[in-house]
């Protein structure tokens, strides 16, 4: 496998996961071919709307993929980004759109969920935090136990602005490397960090099961499962 680049523990890197990078290990989409959740559309499960009509069903859903959680485990790919941050310690930047976890299982510390963490919930009334496993499934909605309020997953919804995005932008102006990760990168907000990783001088690299429709301002493309390239590709960037 051919690569352009060295890296240097000095140098800034940013990388940036999808739901590729999951899906290697197993994570459900929870969408039917026609994209739907038992007969629901997404945005019925997923947005503020929603769980203000019906909670019950919001929870139901987001039960089960809390659930799928301890079945999974994280593959090569998420051990090959904690090598990489190993070698560049403080330099390294871990951007994600997944919200399973599995990036911190795998032992990576600098890393920035920007659609929140389906390990975490929060009081929609007083926001106090709570782990999932700390919550009482029996509940259909679970309550706060300290004010009594709706408990919500700490998930961003349709609608929300992601976290972490002026941590993110000034991350992204200082990084050598951007390297994209089982996603095509062209949803916004995710689809500006490119731009703005490329206007301020970096190397853009990626690898997905796709060639992206962005292709031209990439530096370097990978075709291919991020299990399988990025341990190899790793190897040859830091030795």
């Amino acid at each position: 496998m051919k690569t352009n680049y060295k890296f240097h523990k000095e140098d800034k890197i940013t990388a940036l996961t999808g739901a590729g990078i999951s899906a290697e290990s197993g994570i459900k989409t929870f969408r039917d071919r026609d994209g739907l959740w038992e007969n629901h559309r997404i945005e019925e499960v997923a947005s503020p709307v929603a769980f203000s009509k019906n909670p019950e069903m919001v929870w139901e859903f987001y039960k089960q993929r809390y659930l799928q959680l301890a079945k999974v485990s994280p593959n090569s790919a998420h051990f090959a980004l904690k090598k990489m941050e190993d070698f560049c310690s403080s330099n390294f930047n871990l951007i994600t759109q997944n919200v399973d976890g599995l990036h911190q299982i795998a032992g990576n510390i600098n890393v920035l969920e920007m659609h929140g963490s389906l390990r975490q919930c929060f009081c929609s009334k007083c926001l106090h935090s709570f782990e999932m496993k700390e919550i009482d499934f029996e509940q259909k909605i679970p309550k706060c136990d300290h004010c009594s309020g709706n408990l919500r997953p700490n998930i961003v919804w349709f609608g929300e602005m992601p976290y972490e995005m002026e941590k993110i932008d000034k991350i992204l102006e200082n990084t050598k490397y951007f390297i994209v990760i089982g996603t095509s990168g062209i949803v916004y907000p995710a689809a500006r960090f490119l731009s703005i990783a490329k206007y301020f001088g970096a190397k853009a690299i990626e690898i997905n099961l796709e060639y992206p429709i962005n292709s031209v301002v990439l530096d370097e493309f990978h075709l291919g499962k991020a299990g399988i390239l990025l341990p190899e590709l790793i190897e040859k960037w830091i030795t």
